[in-house]
C-alpha cells in the first residue's frame, strides 16, 4: 500500500489504525536457530500476547499474539533491516520486517530516511515478488525467511520522485489523501471542541478556515483544527485563564502556528503537489 498526499491529512493516523482491522491472532516464535546461531524474534514492544485461556495449548516455543504492526519513520537505518548480533550475548536480533511477520510493516515519512529512497525501494523488490527475504549472518551465511507482511509506505513527497515504474507496479494499492473539504474541516473542528467541552459555533469554524487559507496553504488540512486548538488550550493553561473561543484568540493561535517566512498563500509543502486545484498523480 502506498499512501501519499499533502502533510497533515491523516496518513500517519491511518497507519496506526491498520492493525485494528484484524481481530485474529498469530503464532510468533520466541527465537529461531540458523546454522547454530540464535535469532531472537519475539519483542514485547511489538508483539502483544493474547489471552491463552481462549485458545488451545501449542508448542511452548511459540507465543500467540495479536497481529503485529511495526511502524518506522525517519529514524529507519539499514541496520534495522538486517540481522544484528549482540557481542555480549552472542544472539542475533531479528530485523523489523521479520518481527512484523504476518502483520504490517509501515514506513512513515518515506523519503526522509538516511537511506536513499531508491535504495530502500530496491530492498523490497525481491520480497514483494517472491514473498521471500534474504538475510545474512555476520560471517556471510545466507538464509531465506518468509516475507508474509503487508508493506505500507506513506509520504508527502512526490511519488514519481521517489520510485521508478518497476517498483510502483509492485505496490498495487496507491491511495491519494487529498486536502479536505470545508464540510469535513468543520466536522473535525466540532469534534475537537467537543473534547475540550467548548460549544461549537459555525461562524468560528468559517473564521478558522479563512485564517488557515490566509496564513497557510490555500487548501485545507485535517490537522489544522486540532493543532490550533491545542495552542489555544496551552495558552489558556499558561496564562491561567479559561479556554475561550473567539476571533481574537483564533487569530493569535493561527499566527503562532503558521510560519511567516514565506508570502501568505504559499504552500508550506514545497516538496509535494500542493496548491489549489492539484489532483492526485496518475500511474
Amino acid at each position: 500500500m502506498f499512501l501519499y498526499g499533502p502533510s497533515g491529512n491523516g496518513k500517519t493516523s491511518i497507519i496506526h489504525r491498520l492493525a485494528g482491522l484484524f481481530d485474529d491472532s498469530v503464532l510468533v516464535p520466541y527465537c529461531v536457530e540458523v546454522d547454530g546461531h540464535i535469532i531472537s524474534v519475539f519483542d514485547p514492544s511489538v508483539h502483544l500476547p493474547v489471552d491463552w485461556e481462549r485458545y488451545e495449548q501449542v508448542d511452548q516455543r511459540w507465543i500467540r499474539c495479536h497481529r503485529p504492526c511495526v511502524i518506522a519513520g525517519a529514524e529507519l537505518v539499514p541496520e534495522l533491516l538486517s540481522l544484528r548480533m549482540d557481542v555480549n550475548s552472542g544472539l542475533y536480533a531479528a530485523p523489523l520486517q521479520m518481527k512484523a511477520a504476518n502483520g504490517i510493516f509501515a514506513i512513515d515519512d518515506f523519503g526522509r530516511q538516511p537511506i536513499p529512497a531508491a535504495n530502500l525501494f530496491n530492498r523490497w523488490i525481491l520480497p514483494l515478488d517472491r514473498r521471500l527475504d534474504n538475510l545474512s549472518l555476520q560471517y556471510g551465511y545466507m538464509v531465506q525467511v518468509p516475507f508474509e507482511v503487508i508493506l505500507v509506505f506513506s509520504t508527502n513527497l512526490r511519488p514519481s520522485e521517489l520510485a521508478d515504474e518497476a517498483f510502483i507496479r509492485r505496490v498495487p494499492n496507491k491511495i491519494y489523501l487529498p486536502p479536505i473539504s470545508p464540510e469535513a474541516f468543520d466536522e473535525i473542528f466540532k469534534r475537537v471542541l467537543l473534547r475540550q467541552g467548548i460549544p461549537y459555533k459555525q461562524d468560528m469554524a468559517a473564521h478558522l478556515r479563512d485564517l488557515c487559507r490566509q496564513h497557510g496553504a490555500p487548501d485545507l488540512r485535517a490537522c489544522y483544527p486540532s493543532d490550533i486548538c491545542e495552542i489555544l488550550a496551552a495558552l489558556a493553561v499558561y496564562e491561567r485563564v479559561p479556554f475561550t473561543l473567539n476571533v481574537q484568540n483564533l487569530a493569535r493561535a493561527a499566527h503562532l502556528y503558521f510560519l511567516h517566512t514565506a508570502p501568505a498563500g504559499k504552500s508550506g509543502d514545497a516538496g509535494f503537489l500542493g496548491g489549489a486545484g492539484t489532483g492526485p498523480e496518475t500511474e
